[in-house]
Parts: structure tokens; C-alpha cells; sequence
């Protein structure tokens, strides 16, 4: 985990040196959850930006029920008109790893507790609103693809694995509503 944090720092300082024209920002989505998230985009032509995201939620709730989790998801992005400004096409990855159990979205969830990792890929759509001259909203969806490796467990701090499997998932892969600070 910290190598992939130094290599997003890395890459966000070589490419703000350059001259290029940089967001940074949050998705209030995911801070919604409890998990934090930044991200920076990183102009690379008129119409061009890559998109560079991450989360990170440390928390254990109680003994049963934590939302451990961490997600980088690059994303590069083609704009309609200009880039930072109105509708965009993206084509994003997504790597990272989990530790759930006691979260009630799913019986599943709830009663088990899940370790593991994954990764995929995905197209997106977005659109983004200037408010001035250094603040901005967007919003984005996502659909593709995510491969599932994991270990199942009966509760968070029982030892007995119960099995290892993996899973493929077609769907949503990424919602986002992001406030913006505009670094130029």
C-alpha cells in the first residue's frame, strides 16, 4: 500500500511540474461511507485528462462488523468539448484489496466475513461543472468488468476458513460525485 501511495504522489508532482493543468478532489460518495478518497486529474491534451483515484477506509466498527478497504482506479478521458468542462468519456481500471464482514447490504455480508482482492476494467461517462475559477462538481458512472479473489470466513476474528473462491462480476464499477479544486 505504501509504494502504490508514493507512486500516485510521484506521478501527480511530475505531471503538475510540467505545466499541465491539474484538479484535485474527493468523492463525496464514497467519504459518505466513512471511506476517504482523493484523487487528481492531470490535463494531457486539449481534450484529454487522466484521472488518477483512490479510496482508503481503515475502520473496524465493533469485534463483527469492519469496512476495511483500499482502491486505486486510474482513469484516462476524452471530453466533448474542452477537458475539465461538460460531458467526458472514460475508459478506467480499478486494483485493490478488502476485509468486510458484518455490514448489513447483504446476507452474505452481514453473517460472513470476506478477505481477499480484485481488479478490472470499465468504460465511464461523466460531466463536469466549472463553479469558478478554482472550484468544480462532476459526476460519473461507470460500467465493466471486476475479478474477485477471497477467502470466507464465519465472523471477523474467527480463524476456520470456510473456503476459497473467486468471482466475475459484469455491472457498475464505479459512481462518482466529486468536488474539485482547480490547480492551474
Amino acid at each position: 500500500m505504501k509504494h502504490i501511495v508514493n507512486i500516485f504522489f510521484l506521478c501527480i508532482v511530475t505531471l503538475s511540474l510540467s505545466g499541465q493543468n491539474m484538479g484535485l478532489k474527493t468523492n463525496v460518495l464514497y467519504d459518505a461511507t466513512t471511506t476517504f478518497s482523493l484523487g487528481a486529474e492531470i490535463g494531457l491534451g486539449k481534450k484529454t485528462s487522466l484521472d488518477l483515484s483512490g479510496a482508503y477506509n481503515p475502520w473496524e466498527f465493533s469485534e463483527t462488523k469492519r469496512m476495511k478497504l483500499w482502491m486505486v482506479q486510474p482513469e484516462f478521458r476524452y471530453w466533448f468539448c474542452e477537458k475539465f468542462n461538460g460531458h467526458f468519456v472514460g475508459l478506467h481500471a480499478h486494483v485493490g484489496q478488502y476485509n468486510i464482514s458484518g455490514i448489513n447490504i447483504s446476507d452474505n455480508l452481514k453473517d460472513y466475513n470476506y478477505q481477499g482482492d480484485f481488479y478490472g476494467a470499465g468504460l465511464s461517462y461523466g460531466y463536469q461543472w466549472i463553479l469558478s475559477d478554482r472550484w468544480g462538481i462532476e459526476a460519473s458512472l461507470g460500467l465493466g468488468y471486476a475479478h474477485f479473489k477471497y477467502d470466507k470466513y464465519p465472523c471477523a476474528k474467527c480463524g476456520t476458513l470456510i473456503k476459497s473462491d473467486t468471482k466475475n462480476y459484469w455491472g457498475p464499477t464505479k459512481a462518482a460525485v466529486s468536488f474539485i479544486y482547480y490547480i492551474f
